[in-house]
Parts: structure tokens; sequence; C-alpha cells
């Protein structure tokens, strides 16, 4: 029997008219949209705001680009206050991967060193770790974290492969894949002790964690604010301290070349930043509406409920238990495990996201790790128990056929 009601369903999130929070956003309502995590949301005031900017922008370009880095340094500015840091360690950048680019481009490594990642990292930035590895002549190292890995564990196993040779540390703060913490804090501070460079990839962290950088001792921190903060998409912030900071420049050479670190990321010449611009509008509409911590409060809470009722759902279905042991967990995202033969790998589970979307309008993530399927549920707050229930009574009976039928293919 379910014991689903052990995890009660929270009372929706209503915008200050009674509306339903979902109604300041411009989603699909035929589209159950429950992958917040993957490509966000954005309210459809900072559409707006954003949209007013590109008419600014198209109206007079003439006046717009040279005034642009001022406009720039202000919505910086109001970033690093959201995520509590200093502004002058905070460059603003398109994405994480574009920010974990710039720290490959201008580091020093020494020739035949190693880099060190984990099994849980975001393929693009392992992938951008590599050609740096390659470039100068050196090696990744791949350190293998058990999935149910506690923060004394997940440390031990990436300590254990600093040595000597290690020329960078690169460690999620969230992963992209597991739905999982790592425990950036610890290692931050073993790779302080021994002068080793730590780049964290917080890509899924702005809105998740309140002050993500506090008893964090990192030289380079990258986290998207287009996800669970809502920004416009292509923004994301570049947090560098310590005494490699000075020594990081724009992917692309502009005016500002001559400047200091981060002023010199405000000028990228014709390149439309209406998305930094507008960013603020869309943390602010959560913390007047809302704000914050109520906004996190309710994305745990509904992410306890979701993950009740879909894993119940399938190990109905199944006969076995959904359940994942995940050792360090995020309070918005989730894992379920999938019946077997689905998402079996990265390819696979991406074309189970496009079947899914495609057949029963329904956007959801799906992950592989270790060769097991899971779906990773996200929750926001235009999200309710409805989507879920949806979910597990009228999707998980597919995706069990779907199995079935895999099983059974020759």
């Amino acid at each position: 029997m379910s014991e689903s009601h052990l995890t009660p369903a929270p009372r929706p999130l209503l915008l200050p008219d009674g509306r339903a929070a979902a109604e300041a956003w411009s989603l699909d309502p035929g589209h159950k949209h429950l992958n917040h995590g993957s490509f966000g949301a954005v309210p459809v005031v900072a559409q707006d705001e954003q949209n007013r900017l590109r008419k600014e922008m198209e109206r007079s370009p003439l006046v717009w680009f040279p005034e642009l880095p001022k406009r720039v340094a202000t919505a910086r500015a109001d970033i690093a206050a959201f995520l509590r840091v200093a502004v002058e360690d905070l460059a603003l950048v398109p994405n994480a991967s574009g920010g974990a680019s710039v720290v490959y481009a201008n580091l020093p490594v020494r020739r035949g060193g190693e880099i060190i990642v984990t099994d849980h990292g975001y393929g693009a930035v392992t992938m951008g770790a590599e050609r740096l590895a390659r470039r100068c002549g050196g090696t990744v190292r791949t350190v293998r974290v058990p999935l149910g890995a506690d923060e004394k564990h997940a440390y031990e196993a990436i300590a254990a492969e600093l040595s000597d040779a290690t020329e960078l540390i690169v460690v999620d703060h969230i992963t992209s894949a597991t739905a999982r913490r790592m425990p950036v804090e610890r290692i931050g501070a073993e790779a302080r002790r021994r002068g080793i460079p730590l780049l964290v990839d917080g890509a899924h962290v702005p809105g998740l964690i309140d002050d993500p950088l506090s008893g964090l001792e990192c030289d380079f921190w990258i986290g998207n604010l287009h996800k669970f903060g809502c920004a416009p998409r292509g923004t994301s912030a570049l947090v560098a301290r310590g005494a490699l900071r000075d020594g990081l420049y724009p992917l692309i050479d502009s005016w500002g070349a001559a400047d200091p670190f981060p002023e010199r990321f405000d000028t990228q010449g014709t390149v439309d930043v209406t998305s930094y611009l507008a960013a603020p509008t869309s943390l602010d509409f959560i913390e007047r509406t809302w704000g914050w911590k109520t906004a996190r409060s309710y994305m745990q809470d509904l992410a306890d409920y979701a993950e009740r009722i879909v894993g119940d759902a399938f190990a109905e279905l199944t006969g076995t238990s959904s359940a994942v042991d995940v050792g360090m967990p995020v309070n918005a995202l989730r894992l379920v495990r999938l019946p077997a033969g689905l998402a079996t790998s990265h390819a696979a589970a991406d074309a189970l996201r496009d079947r899914v979307a495609q057949e029963l309008d329904v956007a959801a993530a799906f992950t592989s790790f270790d060769g097991v399927g899971y779906i990773r549920l996200s929750t926001h707050v235009y999200n309710t128990a409805a989507d879920f229930e949806y979910f597990a009574e009228r999707c998980v009976p597919v995706l069990g056929e779907w199995a079935r039928t895999a099983d059974a293919a020759p």
C-alpha cells in the first residue's frame, strides 16, 4: 500500500491577488513542466523587462553600447548582493560552462599535471578539463564517489586522489545528473592547505542555497542565475578570489581588456547582454512576492511529496523499491529509480526525455549513473502537488509499459 500520506501535499503558493503562482510565468498550461533544473523558466515580469531593454537597444545602438558597461556593473552589483559576495569578486558570463572555460583558458598549469574531477561532474565541464589536460600534456583523474556517500566518505574519496601532481580540482556544489551535494567546504579547506586551485561548479546553486559561498574556500565558483534564480537564460556568475583572480580574462578580447577584474568582463562589444540586465528583476520578483526563504521551503516540501508519490507509483508497478540513497540530498532536486531497461546511458536518458515530452506532454529530466536510469524531479514555486500526481497516475504506467517493451526486444 502507498505511504504517500506520510508526506502531505503542500498547499500551492499563490500570487498576492490570489491567482496561481504559475500565472506569473508564460509556460504552456497544457504541458507539465517538471524539470525546472535544466533550463529554468522566466517569469513574465522579467521577460517584459528584457524585451523593453532590447527595444531600447535597437532604438539607439550608438547610445546603448557606450553606456552598456555601466549598466552591466549595476546589475553585477545586484547579483553580488543576492549571492552575498563582494562585487569586485564577481564577473558575469553566459553560463556555468562558459565560466569554467574562462578558468581553463587562463589558469597557469604545469606540463604533465593532473586535473581531478569526479564521476558526477557535468559532461561539458569535464570535457573542458580534458581539453586543458591535452593542451598541457597532463591527465584527468576521475574520482569515483558512490551515490550514497555521505559528506565524510565523499570528501575522503576525493582527498585520497590529491597529490603533488594535482594542478586543479573541479567539483560540483550540486551535481546535475545525480541531484546531490558535494562536500565542497571540506574539499576547499584541504585544497587551500595543499595550495591546489579549486573550481566549484555551482550551476544549480543560486536560489537553492541562501548564502552559497559562506564557509567555502575556493579559487573559482560558477553559478547559473537562469536555473532556480529564474533569470533570463544566458546569465551566470563567475566568482573568483585569491591570487589567481586577476589573471582571468574573458574568452573574447574587447575594449575592456585593459580594465581590472571583473570590469573587463563588462565590455563585450555588441553582444546582447540584456539577460544580465534583467536578471535582478527575476530575483526581486521572487523576493517581493513570496520571499526566497519561503520559496525554498515550499520547493523542499513539494520535492518531499513528489519523491514519495512518484516513487510509490513505480514501486507499486514493479514490485521493487524505487527509493534512491543519495548521500547529500538537495532541497528541490530528487532522484527516483526507473524500471530496469530505461535510461541506462546518457544517450538513452536524453532519448527518453524527448519521447516523454513528445508523447506525454511532460517536461521531465531523465538521467543515468553507473548504468542505472533515474527520473530527476525538480520543483519550483509555480509547481503544485497536482503536477506530480498527474505524472504518478498517468505517466508512470506508460513508462512501465515502455520498460517491458524494451525488455522484450531481441
